[in-house]
């Protein structure tokens, strides 16, 4: 029995390209658009979002303030990132069963990028559970805190926490539980698929949102020193 299971294994014609090499995806479509459409589609709209913040950035702010070239690149991540996780993540999250066998182009998308990890392209728990958090939680509030800094709002730097606390929490895991698995759903160092698709793309939702946690730290940690010395100062007035 165990002979004739291996000679069936070894017969099977694989017909994706996702790894390891047995997964079985029976309603498995091959895409019609290629790599550079697709990663050329992803880029293209992110960068329209980034330059459009970037001149939305450039108004003065309620209170005659303008931001620095930093804080106004911050703003552009958050757009990004409100673009990514509510449109991009927030199609895996509602059509993560069907993306295998579906020809839209943004399934099309999730299917070039499980190249990467094929835990996208099976539905994995885990990815979907993440995904779907990311989706409807850091993507309206990425939204929310740009509004908060173009609008110059008292709760910005909280909102900036937040999401990028959230964001650092999830691509850990992310990373970790793969980590665990033995890196096996994807091509080992292939260069674009595990080096650019799985480690680059998603490291950057670790560098940038701990720089922003830090960021927001200072922030915060100064505005409650203000806070702190005003109340000093009014006890001080009224033991008098």
């Amino acid at each position: 029995m165990v002979l004739e299971a291996e000679e069936k294994l070894s017969t099977v014609d694989f017909q994706h390209p996702y790894w390891p090499r047995e997964l079985v995806i029976p309603d498995y479509f091959p895409n019609d658009r290629s790599m550079s459409e697709i990663v050329g589609f992803l880029f293209s709209v992110s960068g329209v979002v980034l330059v459009g913040t970037w001149l939305l950035t450039t108004r003065v702010q309620p209170g005659g303030t303008r931001m620095g070239h930093l804080r106004r690149l911050a703003v552009c991540w958050f757009a990004v990132c409100g673009f990514i996780h509510g449109v991009i993540e927030g199609w895996f999250s509602w059509y993560c069963k069907e993306i295998a066998a579906d020809r839209s182009f943004l399934s099309q998308l999730w299917k070039e990028y499980s190249k990467g990890d094929s835990r996208y392209i099976i539905a994995d728990n885990f990815t979907v559970c993440v995904e779907t958090v990311t989706a409807w939680a850091w993507g309206p509030l990425s939204v929310w805190t740009v509004i908060a800094f173009l609008k110059n709002w008292p709760q910005r730097f909280v909102l900036q926490l937040i999401v990028s606390l959230g964001q650092l929490y999830g691509d850990v895991l992310y990373f970790y539980t793969e980590y665990r698995d033995g890196f096996q759903h994807s091509e080992m160092w292939h260069p674009v698929y595990f080096w650019f698709y799985f480690v680059f793309m998603n490291s950057l939702w670790i560098v940038i949102p701990f720089v922003l946690i830090c960021d927001a730290w200072a922030n915060l940690s100064k505005a409650q020193q203000v806070t702190d010395q005003a109340v000093l100062k009014q006890q001080k007035l009224k033991s008098r």
